[in-house]
């Protein structure tokens, strides 16, 4: 695959419809998450080509625990098998392995595999591949606000000298550059409580392709529309 020109650097993605997937399929919601993982392979391995530099995914939010047990059970073994089964795919791709989110809540097994799949690819020069896990927008930006009143207090901050450049860095996503795009599947249009603050100058793309049906080639026609796009970051 050629690299596009002017692509984005960094493209975060709301990966939705995988139930909705399965469901026309007469199938276990499952089975929409497993056809999912098999899309998450093919586009990391097309940013990689084509030249992004990072790739965020919405991959379990903090209101995905409502969801019934035996589905939240599954997805987390799902997680647990592909982050191991993908990591010599990662190393043979120089992708870095990253996360954000509240991964403390996750099941022990699940963090474990993180851990040593992120140490692992710590050296990688590529793709940064980040999974938001136990995500929540609001939650991250009510944990920055109460880090920077900590830090306040005990003198480590002034008040003088919060910005929104000192904000960002209490933030899970500190040191990871603000999405140049937002890609969402299913034709859904809405955040989800996903990178409220750092999306706040993003292009935003919207597809009723559901994800396990997403392609490269789909993936192209996002890069190319965001291309023709004139950002102007709130001016004229």
């Amino acid at each position: 695959m050629a690299k596009i020109k002017n692509i984005p650097e960094h493209i975060a993605i709301i990966m939705d419809g995988n139930g909705r997937w399965a469901i026309e399929r007469g199938l276990p919601r499952i089975a929409g998450h497993i056809q999912g993982v098999k899309t998450v392979r093919v586009i990391v391995e097309a940013c990689g080509k084509l030249g992004v530099k990072a790739l965020t995914l919405y991959t379990f939010s903090t209101e995905n625990w409502k969801r019934p047990k035996e589905e939240v059970d599954a997805l987390m073994n799902l997680l647990k098998d592909h982050i191991e089964k993908e990591l010599p795919q990662l190393m043979k791709n120089n992708v870095r392995f990253n996360t954000i989110g509240d991964i403390a809540a996750l099941p022990e097994g699940v963090r474990k595999k993180i851990i040593i799949s992120m140490e692992k690819t710590r050296s990688n020069t590529g793709l940064v591949l980040t999974l938001a896990l136990n995500y929540g927008s609001r939650a991250e930006i009510l944990n920055a606000v109460k880090n920077i009143v900590v830090d306040a207090k005990d003198k480590k901050i002034g008040v003088e000298d919060i910005n929104e450049e000192l904000f960002g860095r209490y933030l899970y996503t500190n040191g990871l550059l603000e999405p140049d795009l937002l890609i969402r599947t299913s034709g859904e249009m809405r955040l989800s409580n996903f990178l409220l603050w750092q999306l706040s100058y993003s292009e935003i793309y919207v597809t009723k392709k559901l994800w396990p049906d997403f392609t490269k080639s789909d993936l192209e026609l996002a890069i190319e529309d965001f291309k023709a796009r004139q950002r102007r970051y709130g001016g004229h």
